[in-house]
C-alpha cells in the first residue's frame, strides 16, 4: 500500500496473553505423543501488521497439510485480510514527493490552497497471501506440538483510495487513473507456532509469520516487514503414523 495505516493493537495484545498459558503447559506435558495423524487443516482469525508503514488488517487464515513423516509436514497456506488506511505523501518515492510538493506549492502561491493544507486520502486495503512448503514439528510434549517453517510465497494487495476533495481526486487520478491499484509480489521469511492438545481431533493453533515484501514499489519508497498472527482450531484426521 502507498499509505500510512492506523495500528490496531488489541489483536496483538490478546495473542501475547496466550504465551504464559503456553509455557505452563510446556512445563507440565513432558510425555511423547502417541497419536500423530496423517493430515491436518486449520481455519482461524488472522491479523496482519506492517509497522514500518503502519498497516493493520484483520481477516481469515486457511491451511492444510500432509505428514509424510512424524516430524515433517507439506502444506499450502492462504490468508485474506482487509483494513482502512490514510494515504500521505511521505510514503511515496522521492521523485513523486518532489513532483507533488511542487504542484501543491504552486496552488498555495495562487491562493487556491491554504499554506497548511495536507494531503490525506482514506483508502481501503485488501491483502491476500498464497504459500506452500515444508514445516518441521516437535512432538516431545503430550499436550503441545511446537513447529517452525520457512515462509515464502506471493502477496496480492488491492488499494482503493476514497479522496474527499477536488485536490486529492486530482492527485489520485495522476497516481492511478483507474481509481484503484493492484500489485503482486513475492515474499520470504519464517514462521513458527504451537498446537495445544494436538492428539485431539480438534486442537488449538497459535502461530505467527514474519516476512519481507515490497508492494507497490513503483509508488512506495521502502520495503517492509509484515507480521501475521493467527489463532483458531486445527483439525487432525487420517491414519495415526506413530511407529
Amino acid at each position: 500500500m502507498f499509505a500510512r495505516y492506523a495500528i490496531q493493537r488489541r489483536p496483538f495484545g490478546r495473542f501475547l496473553t496466550l504465551l504464559p498459558a503456553t509455557l505452563l503447559l510446556a512445563s507440565t506435558a513432558l510425555c511423547q505423543q502417541t497419536i500423530i495423524n496423517r493430515f491436518d487443516a486449520f481455519s482461524g482469525f488472522t491479523y496482519l501488521n506492517s509497522p514500518h508503514i503502519g498497516l493493520s488488517e484483520q481477516g481469515a487464515h486457511l491451511q492444510t497439510g500432509y505428514r509424510p513423516m512424524t516430524w515433517l509436514s507439506l502444506g499450502i497456506d492462504y490468508s485474506f485480510a482487509t483494513g482502512t488506511v490514510t494515504l500521505t505523501p511521505d510514503m511515496l518515492l522521492s521523485s513523486l514527493q518532489q513532483s507533488l510538493g511542487q504542484q501543491l506549492a504552486v496552488l498555495v502561491k495562487l491562493g487556491v490552497l491554504p499554506s497548511a493544507y495536507k494531503v490525506a486520502v482514506p483508502t481501503h486495503s485488501q491483502t491476500q497471501t498464497f504459500a506452500a512448503g515444508p514445516q518441521v514439528s516437535y512432538h516431545h510434549f503430550q499436550h503441545l506440538t511446537l513447529f517452525a517453517r520457512p515462509s515464502a510465497g506471493f502477496m496480492r494487495e488491492m488499494a482503493t483510495p476514497h479522496p474527499t476533495d477536488a485536490i486529492t481526486k486530482s492527485i489520485i487520478a495522476q497516481l492511478e487513473p483507474s481509481g484503484r491499484k493492484l500489485d503482486w509480489v513475492k515474499f520470504y521469511g519464517f514462521g513458527a507456532g504451537v498446537d495445544l492438545f494436538p492428539q485431539k481431533p480438534v486442537a488449538l493453533r497459535v502461530q505467527f509469520d514474519l516476512v519481507r515484501d515490497h508492494l507497490f514499489n513503483d509508488l512506495l519508497k521502502d520495503a517492509r516487514n509484515t507480521v501475521r498472527i493467527s489463532i483458531g482450531p486445527a483439525f487432525n484426521f487420517g491414519k495415526n503414523i506413530v511407529d
